[in-house]
């Protein structure tokens, strides 16, 4: 067969259409035609809008993990910055606690006691924030354990008080903590004077309530006593500032064969549920020692006066 007579054009499976050059010419003209119209008349805009519904789920569930990653770490930084806002709150609120609670006694007693007694003005007690750790492993005491001892000054005695009234008071200091007895311990006992009356005495632990209360002993059965009196520090110890509230009465019951009523208080602190306290410097009033010297001068200047009379004797001995 001559070679003129072949068929030299491709074969239809291997038929490639139209040149690369042709499609190039051709998108980029309908891509210049789209982008004028779509600028001009918004023709591609529901277009745009079907496909960008479509692929809004895709969207979604990818953005998902970024939104929970970025999420958790901001609601852990407000949670750790809520936290620590409030333990400041709490600790201011409990350094204003003093003041707090001496706002309704100062107005009733400054009169009375100032004009009558001359008493000097109250000083205001340095204190000292605490956080409370633990309660203590004795079953039969009521005492709490918080994070300040030795070393931030804290000494032995001290009164504790939170933004309610007193909770008890320091008994044993260790070097970084120190071993709180509440009030309702039946070993603590705390001078405290009736706001209504004015009527001194003592509150002790209430062992008799299970250890959540305290009792006024040895008061008469006619004693001018209302239940819901309210009873603060006395300040008479030395230990306790006066007019820190202390509780109020709950119960009286008189008995006729008993000379003397036994009187039931609830504590006002929250001694079970504090979770940071006050801890107070000890007012250190005590009363002034008598001075041992007098009866030493007395017989001192008794027996110069016994002296200066023999001098004489042996003088006018002499002269006879």
């Amino acid at each position: 067969m001559p070679l003129g007579t072949l068929d030299r054009t491709a074969p239809p499976l291997f038929n490639q259409g139209p040149s690369a050059l042709s499609k190039l010419i051709f998108f980029s003209a309908l891509a210049l035609f789209l982008m004028v119209a779509d600028a001009r008349f918004n023709i591609v805009q529901p277009l745009r809008a079907g496909i960008g519904a479509v692929l809004y789920p895709i969207q979604w569930l990818a953005l998902k993990p970024v939104q929970l990653a970025m999420g958790g770490g901001r609601y852990l930084e407000d949670l750790q910055t809520a936290q620590s806002r409030e333990a400041e709150a709490r600790k201011a609120l409990a350094l204003q606690s003093e003041r707090a609670s001496q706002a309704d006694t100062l107005a009733q007693e400054n009169a009375r006691l100032r004009s009558l007694l001359e008493l000097r003005q109250t000083t205001q007690t340095p204190g000292r924030a605490a956080e409370v750790l633990y309660d203590a492993a004795d079953p039969y005491t009521r005492k709490l354990v918080i994070d300040q001892g030795l070393t931030n000054g804290i000494a032995a005695g001290s009164p504790v008080i939170d933004e309610h009234g007193v909770v008890g008071q320091v008994t044993q200091v260790q070097p970084f903590s120190s071993e709180i007895t509440l009030v309702i311990d039946r070993d603590l006992s705390i001078p405290v004077q009736n706001v209504r009356t004015g009527a001194r005495s003592v509150a002790f632990g209430d062992a008799s309530a299970h250890g959540g209360g305290l009792e006024l002993r040895f008061m008469a059965a006619s004693a001018d006593l209302q239940e819901g009196d309210l009873l603060t520090t006395s300040g008479v110890d030395g230990v306790y500032p006066p007019g820190l509230p202390v509780a109020k009465i709950d119960r009286i019951e008189r008995r006729a064969d008993s000379a003397f009523a036994r009187i039931h208080c609830v504590p006002l602190a929250h001694v079970t549920a504090a979770r940071y306290v006050l801890v107070l410097a000890p007012t250190g009033v005590q009363a002034p020692k008598p001075l041992p010297s007098a009866p030493a001068d007395a017989a001192t200047g008794k027996k110069k006066g016994d002296k200066s009379a023999a001098k004489p004797d042996k003088k006018e001995g002499r002269a006879r």
